[in-house]
């Protein structure tokens, strides 16, 4: 064991010398005397050796750089002494610079506190990724303040140097005060820093804040953190993470704190600037040749503003969900009172009815000439009604059906002479599904469309629970954890509420649930009033118009409020993992759409909910699947270019044949005989124009979508598979709605306003969606670049908005659905055209 005897030079320094084994003496300032203590070994284990060595104390003063050398045989204390408040934090910051290139041992510098121990090497060895090592000779560390329970205290703290190098090293030191160290709300703080932080503490009557850290350039990249008041700060970039929250920025962050989190009322805001930029996106240094090659990491300073403002109070909650609720339930009172005007109108029409000489099924029988009230109808020439050349035609086809839609010359004359100039028996119309079709009734098909709604209703109800579950977990392991960069928030405007971190991206999808339930209550009324019509054995309802089945509108009503639902469950936490819960029942309503359009005129010959089922499910299965492993390869990428090409083929030729065809062994067989006979032997064009015209036009979109993701191969996977699919359920609209036309069919008021006010809101929406206020195919810092503040009450944002007016226009597309084909409710099926 050795002792030290220490004592008090003239010049103020205390030089302290080898004394005989066992005993330490020391001087003591607090009373003046010399007191007789026993060194423990293990303090003296920390020495270098028992030989000769000195330890140098200095009074050392604020704002004065200290060059001095260090070597195994000497240490150095620099004594200081500053006045702490208990109403006022000061902070004081240690900068060290090694100035010797080639130092064999790093420089021990310990900063001893009356509650606190700092301590740190220089140089400082920070790990980067793929265990890259970056040697700091610069180093600068603020230190905690501890608290003090007294109105003013005389504080001493000392900042010892030591080394085990037997050369010297020289270095500088130097014990500055920090400007503005204590944030004060609304104040701008610019610094320039390397690692630095701030105290802050919440004023009276302010509960919640967001701090905003803002820089010029992107890089170097950093992090900001929050962490309560307490000793030891963790400021450096291997340990910013440990405790607190925190989120990588480039040239942005924001932090939203509450008062709740921190019982001190008080918190440190951290900023560190990070060893390597790939975490903000930018380029990784080459790898060191040698494994334990120290890298130089540059100039790794930042110029920063720093500023605290309040966030809002619960008055704006307040004001946030009662707007929601309003638009939404303005809604079902607009709804209200369309459905009473409309119910009187009825009621007077079928009054009308009633009254009339003849029903509709008697006047089908006579001469019956063009009104404006009467769409699909033929000018009787001479010919009845009669399947038996649609029979005929399908013997001699070879299966196809035998209707032979209008070419596209007639679309320059009129209807009257279109008309005129065509047997009836060369349409199609929907009364041929009960005579000549040879395939389900309409009874059947209803139990089929009910399908639709209970097997979605299983599927919601599988799907949603473990969805629930794993956004709860997300939530829980970013309040646990602190690190905001699992989750893609727009942080300039993500409001908490609970344990909820963006309420008001959750509260904005409330309008999906309740227009989906109002859209279902409206199904059910009309279900309601035609199921009465039957059983009072009407003739408009069992002859008349496009045949009701209701499954199909519930299951789209049903899946709209899966869809307010898992949008609200993806932004709890969003992030690349859980995409596909934003996207699964918006594929599920576009493929829905497309069956309804095509059920209206088909109502025989639908897909099975099974079938349709599994087809979605494909779809999303793909989803995952580009998702996950999409993102640059080129093999993913060929193999779903090839599989998208062949369905759409596929598609094509059910629609086209209308379901009257086999794929089997003998499909090239009849290809080639198809191909030998109308165009070989005799050059033939399609017995069906129109649909061909459509089926052309959609081949050459979805080849045209197919080519573009091959070559581009974009990153956001299911927005690209969405895009395929809104675009194929919108070019068959457009094909339904001039089809419609040119049958001579008219869109009532109800239906053109409903198209007009949907195609606007769609308009608005998209608008807002493509402002793109974060995005998960990059860094959680790049992200953070395109956050933007709230623009609509404080409380909600672009994409608040984009999902009010999404749910409103999807409503709207519903509704023009149901009512776009009400003009032929008077029409008898035998005039209603198939296209």
């Amino acid at each position: 064991m050795c002792t030290v005897l220490r004592s008090l030079c003239s010049d103020g320094v205390s030089c302290s010398r080898l004394a005989p084994p066992g005993f330490c003496f020391s001087s003591q300032a607090d009373d003046g005397s010399r007191m007789l203590r026993f060194c423990p070994v293990l303090l003296v284990l920390m020495l270098p050796a028992c030989g000769a060595s000195v330890v140098i104390q200095r009074d050392a003063q604020f704002d004065v750089t200290y060059d001095d050398t260090v070597t195994s045989d000497n240490q150095t204390i620099y004594s200081y002494n500053h006045t702490v408040s208990r109403n006022k934090t000061e902070g004081v910051r240690v900068s060290v610079e090694l100035l010797s290139e080639s130092a064999q041992s790093p420089v021990l510098f310990v900063v001893r506190q009356k509650q606190a121990v700092l301590s740190f090497q220089v140089p400082l060895i920070l790990r980067g990724l793929y265990q890259r090592k970056y040697q700091y000779t610069q180093v600068g560390r603020t230190l905690c303040q501890p608290p003090t329970k007294a109105l003013a205290e005389t504080q001493f703290f000392y900042v010892d140097v030591s080394t085990l190098s037997s050369a010297g090293v020289h270095y500088q030191l130097r014990v500055s005060r920090v400007d503005s160290f204590t944030l004060v709300m609304t104040l701008c703080v610019c610094v320039c820093v390397c690692v630095q932080f701030f105290k802050y503490m919440f004023p009276d009557g302010v509960d919640t804040v967001i701090v905003k850290v803002n820089s010029q350039k992107n890089f170097p990249c950093s992090v900001m953190s929050i962490q309560d008041i307490q000793c030891p700060v963790y400021d450096l970039d291997n340990n910013v993470a440990f405790i607190g929250m925190y989120q990588t920025m480039p040239p942005t962050a924001a932090i939203t704190v509450q008062r709740k989190d921190f019982p001190s009322n008080s918190f440190y805001v951290v900023v560190v600037v990070k060893t390597e930029d790939e975490a903000c996106g930018g380029p990784l240094r080459f790898y060191p040749l040698l494994p334990d090659q120290l890298l130089d990491p540059g100039n790794r300073s930042k110029t920063l503003d720093v500023i605290v403002s309040p966030a809002i109070n619960s008055e704006v909650y307040v004001m946030g969900m009662l707007f929601c609720l309003g638009i939404f339930l303005s809604f079902y009172l607009l709804t209200f009172l369309v459905a009473c005007v409309e119910n009187k109108r009825m009621n007077r029409k079928r009054e009308g009815l009633l009254n009339a000489d003849t029903s509709p099924a008697e006047t089908g029988n006579r001469t019956h000439t063009l009104s404006p009230y009467e769409y699909g109808s033929f000018a009787d020439n001479g010919s009845t009604l009669s399947s038996e050349a649609v029979t005929d035609s399908l013997a001699s086809t070879d299966g196809n059906y035998g209707y032979m839609d209008r070419s596209l010359e007639s679309v320059a004359r009129s209807r009257q002479e279109s008309l005129s100039s065509v047997e009836e028996d060369d349409y199609d119309t929907l009364v041929d599904i009960d005579s000549d079709k040879n395939i389900v009734h309409l009874s059947f098909t209803e139990c089929v469309c009910v399908l639709y709604l209970q097997n979605i209703a299983t599927i919601a109800v599988f799907y949603a629970l473990p969805v629930i579950q794993l956004v709860i977990t997300y939530q829980t392991v970013v309040n646990v954890t602190g690190n905001q960069d699992i989750c893609y928030y727009n942080f300039l405007c993500a409001h908490p509420l609970g344990a909820l971190s963006s309420f008001n991206n959750i509260l904005s999808n409330l309008g999906y649930v309740l227009l989906g339930l109002l859209f279902l209550l409206i199904v059910l009324q009309r279900d309601i009033l035609h199921n009465r019509a039957l059983e009072r054995n009407e003739s408009t309802a069992l002859e008349c118009g496009i045949p009701k089945h209701f499954g199909l509108y519930y299951a789209m009503g049903t899946a709209l409020m899966m869809e307010g639902l898992l949008s609200a469950c993806y932004h709890v936490c969003p992030n690349y993992t859980n995409f596909q819960f934003d996207t699964s029942f918006m594929y599920m309503i576009a493929g829905l759409c497309m069956l309804k359009l095509y059920q209206k005129r088909h109502p025989d010959i639908n897909a099975s909910a099974y079938s349709a089922y599994a087809c979605l499910a494909a779809v999303i299965f793909f989803s995952v699947l580009g998702v996950v492993f999409g993102k640059g390869n080129t093999a993913f990428w060929i193999v779903f270019s090839v599989i998208h090409i062949l369905a759409t083929l596929l598609l094509s030729t059910q629609l086209y044949y209308m379901g009257r065809w086999r794929l089997d062994s003998g499909i090239l067989r009849r290809m080639l005989n198809v191909i030998y006979t109308d165009c070989i032997r005799q050059c033939s064009g399609p017995m069906y124009i129109d649909r061909m015209v459509l089926l052309v036009m959609g081949n050459i979109v979805n080849w045209s979508l197919a080519a573009y993701g091959l070559i581009k191969r974009p990153n956001d996977f299911a927005s690209y598979l969405l895009a395929i699919a809104i675009c194929n359920l919108l070019l068959y609209f457009a094909f339904y709605i001039i089809m419609k036309l040119r049958s001579g069919e008219r869109i009532q008021c109800l239906a053109l306003v409903c198209i007009l006010f949907t195609a606007v809101v769609w308009g608005f929406a998209l608008f807002f969606f493509f402002q793109g206020l974060s995005t998960w195919q990059k860094t959680p810092a790049e992200s953070r670049e395109h956050n933007r503040e709230c623009i609509l009450l404080s409380f909600f944002d672009d994409h608040d908005i984009w999902h009010f007016l999404s749910s409103i226009a999807m409503f709207g597309s519903f509704l023009v659905l149901l009512t776009m084909d009400d003009d032929l409710d008077t029409v008898q099926r035998d005039k209603i055209y198939v296209f």
